[in-house]
C-alpha cells in the first residue's frame, strides 16, 4: 500500500524554497550552473531554473541549466547493466570556476551523487559543487549531505519512495510503499 507524502502543491512549494535557498547561498545567479542527474533529477532541474529566472533579474535558465549522466560512472553496473544512457549536456560557459549545484529527486545511499562527482570531475573544475533532492530518506553508505533539501522523509531501508513529476509521468506526487 503507498502512502502519499508530497502532492503537486508540496512539490512546487519545495522546489520554490529551494530556488531561493540556491540564490541566498550564491548570492544571486550569477556564475551558478544547475545539473540534473537523469531521468527526474533533470525535469527538477529544468523547474529550479526556470524558477530561479522568474526570482532572479536577467538569469536565462537555458545558459544555467543542463544534464550530467552518470551511467558509466555507476558502481553498480554489474547488477544493473541494461541502464541507457543520457546525453550529458553542459551549458556553453562550462563549469570551471563556477558554483554546480547537482539536483536528483531522491537522496538514499549516496552512491548516485558520489558517481555524479566523478563524472562531474571529467567534465572540468568548479569553484563548488552544492547538492539540491527533493527528497532524504537518510541510509546513507557514503558521507554524502544534501545542502537543498524539500522534504526529509525517514525511512526503513524496506520502504520505497516514489517520485512521479508531470512530463514523465501521468501524476505529480512523492509516496512510500512498504
Amino acid at each position: 500500500m503507498a502512502r502519499t507524502v508530497l502532492q503537486q502543491a508540496d512539490i512546487a512549494r519545495a522546489l520554490t524554497r529551494i530556488s531561493h535557498e540556491i540564490l541566498e547561498s550564491n548570492r544571486g545567479a550569477d556564475d551558478l550552473v544547475i545539473l540534473g542527474i537523469p531521468t527526474r533529477g533533470v525535469i527538477l532541474a529544468d523547474r529550479i531554473g526556470a524558477l530561479i529566472a522568474g526570482i532572479e533579474p536577467g538569469s536565462d535558465p537555458a545558459g544555467m541549466v543542463g544534464a550530467l549522466d552518470i551511467t558509466m560512472y555507476r558502481d553498480d553496473l554489474a547488477k544493473h547493466p541494461t541502464r541507457t544512457p543520457q546525453p550529458t549536456q553542459v551549458p556553453r560557459q562550462g563549469i570551471d570556476g563556477k558554483t554546480v549545484v547537482l539536483v536528483d529527486d531522491v537522496l538514499y545511499s549516496g552512491r548516485t551523487i558520489r558517481a555524479a562527482l566523478d563524472a562531474l570531475s571529467d567534465l572540468g573544475r568548479p569553484r563548488a559543487v552544492r547538492l539540491a533532492v527533493l527528497v532524504d530518506r537518510g541510509h546513507r553508505d557514503l558521507p554524502i549531505r544534501a545542502d537543498f533539501v524539500g522534504k526529509n522523509l525517514p525511512t526503513s531501508r524496506s520502504e520505497r519512495i516514489n517520485v512521479r513529476l508531470a512530463g514523465l509521468d501521468a501524476t505529480e506526487e512523492v509516496t512510500i510503499e512498504g
